[in-house]
């Protein structure tokens, strides 16, 4: 995902300087009109028209050539040697008896197009400018200055050092103090970039509210042991479904799942900490705590449940695949933050409770539940879980861990049905005494208590 900030930032500036153009234009213009520039009104005029042709030609390539670099430099370089020539009118263009005094007029010019470029806010192109300019013009007095004095030393640096330069020195601040503003513009904007494309890159993974505490500081960025509720979503069948399937259609089916799963996720304030091929792993409480982490995680599996169920009726409908989902919930505690991996760095979670979850998520499959979540997880509720067909299974042994531990799950895929005292249904694995302990009145509902 690409930022849109620097393609919106550029053309808002092009727009500007092309406006900033024709009113420079204008001015230029009414100065001429106005006269005050004696001796020099060929030149002037021949500025004008110059630089008219420049603008429309700015233009042109701002709207069939956009992001050309070189050829705002072309531009820009065109502009200064303008200004060069409307300062050779008046400095070096009449006789040598003459009074060369910079006049008003030109003195105009060369600020407003300074300001022209400065308004471009690119200190490359102000450095470009100013140096032509300068050059120029600090060279012509010089030769003004041999013209006029050339008997000795002495009287070459008195009539060199007179208010024309002084004129010139002001003009050298004045293009420094733009370059100045120019380059803090630059730090500021790559600093904007970079803050967006950051907070791009994290919209992936967290929602909103999550990118937002983010940007307000980074300390959760940092590696460190904290409680969350890890939670693995996962397709069956995918693999088998994946070696026939045409490619346009399982990218279809995986980009429908992943939207749904990872909007889901948001929604109650989840983070998405990957997405393994079918699989999807997110993180509640990560990576900032929360009290009520373990009852947004349920929730937010619930509702999983119910629109990944409507999503495969509804590709039955359409003609496409139907996939059964499994999803599994733990909360333990896991070391959370961004991993330096040289190259690359991710923010993830690691520990055993990333183990547990995703072990309750193969269960699925074993005993027909779209979701299974652990005792541990029960233990942290601070509200009633929402009555569903619920089954408890005391010390059941997951691969790969030594110590058995409890787990409820959904008996049926059908996901949130709240069940009648006469179909209550326990598939025949709760005793009578896990059954008094795991029920939670009213009696037509089975709870989590």
């Amino acid at each position: 995902m690409t930022s849109s900030l620097s393609a919106d930032w550029d053309f808002e500036r092009e727009i500007r300087s092309i406006l900033l153009r024709f009113v420079a234009f204008t001015i230029l213009l009414v100065n001429l009109l106005l006269g005050g520039d004696e001796g020099a009104e060929g030149t002037h005029l021949a500025v004008v028209i110059c630089y008219l042709v420049i603008s429309i030609a700015s233009v042109a390539s701002a709207r069939f050539l956009p992001g050309r670099s070189w050829l705002k430099t072309l531009f820009v370089i065109l502009d200064a040697l303008l200004v060069a020539l409307l300062l050779y009118a008046h400095i070096l263009g009449g006789p040598v008896t003459e009074n060369h005094n910079v006049t008003t007029t030109s003195l105009v010019v060369a600020f407003i197009l300074l300001n022209h470029v400065g308004l471009k806010l690119d200190r490359r192109l102000v450095l470009v400018f100013s140096c032509i300019v300068l050059v120029a013009w600090i060279g012509m007095l010089a030769v003004t200055a041999a013209r006029h004095h050339t008997a000795d030393v002495v009287s070459f640096v008195a009539s060199f050092f007179n208010q024309d330069l002084g004129l010139t020195v002001s003009y050298g601040f004045t293009a420094f103090a733009i370059y100045l503003l120019a380059k803090d513009h630059d730090r500021t904007r790559k600093e904007a970039l970079l803050a967006d494309r950051r907070r791009l890159n994290l919209s992936r993974f967290f929602s909103p509210f999550v990118v937002a505490d983010l940007q307000e500081g980074s300390s959760a960025l940092e590696l460190e042991r904290r409680n969350a509720v890890i939670m693995f979503v996962d397709l069956r069948d995918f693999t088998s479904f994946a070696e026939t399937a045409p490619a346009r259609e399982l990218a279809t089916v995986l980009a429908q799942y992943r939207h749904l799963v990872s909007g889901t996720i948001f929604a109650h304030r989840g983070t998405v900490d990957k997405f393994i091929g079918d699989g999807v792993m997110a993180v509640f409480g990560q990576p900032t705590p929360m009290e009520d982490d373990a009852d947004r995680a349920l929730e937010c599996a619930l509702d999983l449940v119910d629109a990944l169920n409507d999503w495969k009726h509804q590709s039955l409908v359409d003609g496409n695949p139907a996939l059964n989902a499994g999803i599994g919930l733990h909360y333990g505690t896991v070391v959370g933050g961004v991993l330096d991996s040289g190259c690359h760095s991710e923010f993830t979670v690691i520990g055993d409770a990333v183990n547990v979850a995703q072990r309750l998520e193969a269960l699925t499959k074993a005993l027909n539940s779209p979701l299974v979540i652990s005792s541990a997880l029960v233990n942290q509720l601070r509200k009633p879980v929402p009555p569903a067909l619920w089954v408890a299974q005391k010390e059941v042994a997951l691969p790969g861990r030594r110590l058995p531990i409890d787990i409820w799950y959904l008996a049926h895929e059908s996901g949130r049905i709240v069940p009648s005292e006469e179909t209550y249904d326990t598939g025949g694995l709760q005793t009578a005494l896990q059954r008094s302990s795991f029920q939670s009145p009213p009696p037509v509902a089975v709870g989590i208590g």
